[in-house]
């Protein structure tokens, strides 16, 4: 490992040892105990190593992580906003100590680093999420993720990086902070301004980083996240195809396109602080924060979770300490008279028609095949991600029926299922809680825990086939509102549709209908944990559809959910 001091950018940690040394730990490291990193760990682990984290040199020990929490510094004293931990079970952290080494691996097996451990200990996850991103509000996805996919035992220590993950798409814009800097160098570009995206870029965004670059005095690093980004964003493949595209709209020799292996935390203003320390350790020395920068959006309540320039506010703060330079965005608008864009603080609006069109419209008029206009998109990136995101009447889908036992809702879901087939235009798959129980999770018992992953299961089958352009059918119980919500990220991450259906049947008219006498033994205390009894339903709030069965006929529940997949558009009735 060494501290390389590149032209651009400071100071920068390379954690990987030579050929020689990596060959060694690796022989060493078949006795060590091991821990297969997760997604995100796997991002963290990779801008560790290549020093896009610098100047940590491993997963955060308990010092740094609590002072990062509380004052966004590294316990001595450095600037750095957001915690960098490993997360492990506790099984697993009962069976490693202080001083002990441990082997990482890839999801595959392979090794990647040897981690010495430092520390090991129990977070308050909630103090984390309250600090470090100001809410605990379920609808931020990092605090989502504290609570329902993090493990419970954080582990510190160095790493020693016998390698980098391995990547096969786009591998010639995968270059690391010293690749990078070696670039610029190599083309003389002395000034560098990033532009952080992940999103798709269109003609805004595209005359927003002119304008950023002339401010700056120049060159443009395009620089978006490839990692982990917020559930239902635009599949990093899709992207990446946009901005080759989009690249071509620049002069030549005067913008560069790499990749960003991070997982974001979409923790707005710290967020906007972490970007800087990164690209300022990718050699860049100027970057464009945006209105929101990083921000998750709305949480729960449907209220804002940060101010619209908390972000700017908070890198201007510690601007003298980043050694780096923030453009600020300046909000691009078309203006009709101009048949062009301007910054929206130099339009007259009283002389003037501004344009627009919203995220939310724009994904409208692609799920609806409607014409994206020329001024908003450039033809090639709507093209190319039509590819991805086609009409709803050519997308995937997923139907989860959801209700107690007995309510009606296998019994709906083949009427549905029948339906649909004898429509045609998409294969269909009923994946019953029992058929799913038999043949997926037969070894599984009825605890919480076992439920959530028999329900996950369905879920992952159930977003394969959403993917592949198929209808997927689901009817189980599903008590546990947290569970039927990752399943929905799974499914609408597939790039097609999540329809919930709640089949709101009473519990005295389920126990009525009760042909295999499952609550009369659950009252008896024969059976235990049997939902609506001795364990909760946790109704959905705002699902699709409810349907109550009590008088209703399976055809006319049947119909109803034909009408909403119509009103929904992935189906046309006519």
């Amino acid at each position: 490992m060494t501290d390389l001091i590149p032209p651009y950018g400071g100071i920068l940690k390379d954690l990987r040892l030579d050929a020689e040394s990596a060959r060694a730990a690796k022989d060493a490291a078949v006795d060590y105990p091991s821990w297969d990193l997760t997604g995100r760990q796997l991002c963290d682990l990779e801008l560790l190593a290549n020093g896009g984290f610098s100047p940590l040199e491993g997963f955060m020990g308990q010092a740094d992580y609590e002072r990062v929490v509380t004052d966004m510094r590294l316990a001595d004293g450095t600037l750095w906003p957001m915690p960098v931990t490993l997360d492990v079970s506790e099984t697993f952290a009962g069976e490693i100590a202080s001083g002990d080494r441990v082997a990482l691996r890839d999801p595959e097996g392979v090794i990647l680093a040897i981690l010495t451990v430092s520390d090991i200990w129990r977070p308050d996850r909630g103090v984390e999420a309250e600090r470090v991103f100001g809410t605990t509000d379920p609808g931020h996805p990092a605090v989502t993720w504290l609570r329902e996919q993090s493990h419970p035992v954080y582990v510190g220590g160095r790493i020693e990086a016998l390698d980098l993950p391995v990547h096969y798409d786009f591998t010639h814009l995968r270059l690391t902070p010293a690749e990078l800097r070696e670039r610029f160098r190599r083309n003389g570009w002395r000034r560098v301004v990033a532009f952080q995206t992940r999103n798709p870029m269109h003609r805004a965004h595209v005359e927003l980083t002119f304008l950023a670059a002339r401010q700056a005095e120049a060159n443009l690093l395009i620089h978006p996240v490839v990692g982990m980004t917020k559930p239902g964003d635009v599949d990093h493949y899709s992207r990446v195809r946009c901005y080759e595209h989009v690249l071509q709209k620049y002069p030549e020799q005067t913008t560069a396109l790499s990749l960003l292996p991070l997982a974001m935390r979409m923790g707005g203003p710290r967020e906007a602080v972490w970007h800087a320390i990164i690209r300022r350790n990718y050699g860049c020395t100027h970057l464009i924060v945006g209105r929101d920068h990083a921000g998750p959006g709305k949480d729960s309540r449907g209220e804002e979770i940060y101010g619209p320039y908390d972000a700017q506010d908070l890198v201007t703060r510690h601007a003298d300490e980043l050694g780096i330079e923030m453009v600020p965005f300046r909000m691009m608008v078309y203006v009709q008279e101009r048949a062009g864009y301007a910054p929206i603080d130099e339009v007259d609006e009283a002389s003037e028609t501004v344009m627009n069109i919203s995220g939310t419209e724009f994904r409208r008029r692609m799920r609806e095949g409607l014409e994206i206009p020329d001024w908003f998109g450039y033809p090639e990136v709507v093209q190319e991600l039509r590819k991805t995101y086609p009409p709803r009447a050519r997308q995937g889908f997923t139907l989860f029926f959801t209700g107690l036992s007995g309510s009606g809702k296998s019994t709906i879901a083949n009427a549905v299922m029948v339906k649909l087939m004898e429509r045609g235009g998409r294969p269909v798959t009923l994946l019953d809680g029992d058929v799913v129980r038999k043949h997926l999770s037969s070894e599984l018992g009825f605890s919480k825990e076992h439920r959530d992953l028999n329900i996950r299961r369905i879920g992952f089958v159930a977003a394969e086939i959403t993917r592949n352009g198929g209808v997927a059918i689901c009817a189980p119980i599903a008590p546990y509102a947290a569970t039927r919500g990752a399943v929905r990220e799974m499914a609408e991450g597939a790039n097609g549709g999540f329809i919930e259906i709640h089949v709101a049947t009473p519990l005295e008219e389920c126990e009525r209908r009760d042909r295999k006498g499952l609550y009369a033994k659950a009252r008896a205390g024969l059976i235990k944990g049997f939902t609506g009894i001795d364990d909760p339903y946790e109704a959905p709030k705002a699902p699709e559809l409810r349907i109550d069965t009590t008088d209703c006929t399976v055809e006319e529940a049947a119909q109803k959910v034909l009408l909403k997949l119509e009103s929904l558009g992935f189906i046309d009735l006519r």
